[in-house]
């Protein structure tokens, strides 16, 4: 079997992931890779505490490797950490690299580019499978999830803290992509398939933040050309028990 690592964001399209390799015979995933922001001390993005990501590795049985960075992190910095950790990673025996990607092809093209410079193949389990059919999977295989991220742009600040169900799936506008696929949500796996026993936390604080554009252009995602950037967030506070 090839051995993998998986790029895991506390979410559920890197639980999915996880789920489907564990069921083919062709790779063996033997740890979980997170990077972390050093500045609140949480995983990028989706505001999880590190408390948390560590309860996650744990109850699911796999090491974890975090990869910390400071939130003003440029890009130039990124990819030399980025290189610098997956050549450990590479040093370990891992061959491939996992991740819950599913639509977004220049971010494809991104990551097998910059792994393949350094001797690794990326992996995409769930790459171009329709999202609703997805979501439908992952609750009716039993996982168990809560929002912890909307975009307040794309979603209404009632979705935030929502568990991920069938209700949820019912209620999102149809603009939206039932996985969040365009960045509308991020959400926390507790329980389901791949855990050993659930995590066991409370919700804590909404909170909603807004970040501003890089002050170099390189470092940004944005377009001059863009009217409206999606800046401002709602982040549903999780904690340990």
């Amino acid at each position: 079997m090839k051995k993998a690592y998986l790029n895991w964001s506390s979410g559920k399209d890197a639980a999915l992931a996880l789920y489907k390799l564990q069921q083919d015979n062709e790779y063996s995933v033997e740890k979980i890779v997170t990077t972390v922001n050093t500045d609140f001390d949480r995983i990028s993005m989706h505001g999880i505490r590190t408390e948390l990501l560590v309860k996650q590795a744990e109850n699911i049985g796999l090491p974890l490797h975090q990869i910390r960075l400071h939130g003003e992190v440029s890009m130039e910095e990124y990819n030399k950490v980025m290189e610098m950790e997956t050549n450990k990673l590479l040093n370990e025996g891992f061959t491939h690299s996992v991740f819950g990607d599913i639509f977004l092809e220049d971010l494809k093209r991104y990551r097998e580019k910059h792994l393949e410079e350094i001797g690794l193949k990326a992996v995409f389990p769930l790459w171009k499978q329709n999202t609703e059919k997805l979501l439908e999977e992952f609750i009716s295989e039993g996982f168990k999830a809560i929002v912890v991220c909307i975009n307040t742009d794309k979603l209404d600040r009632s979705f935030c803290g929502r568990m991920l169900d069938k209700d949820f799936l019912k209620d999102l506008p149809k603009d939206v992509d039932p996985c969040g696929e365009n960045g509308e949500f991020h959400t926390f796996v507790f329980d389901g398939p791949i855990f050993k026993k659930p995590i066991d936390f409370k919700i804590g604080e909404m909170v909603e933040k807004s970040y501003k554009p890089a002050k170099k252009s390189e470092d940004n995602c944005f377009t001059d050309d863009q009217k409206s950037w999606d800046t401002s967030f709602m982040y549903c506070d999780l904690l340990l028990k």
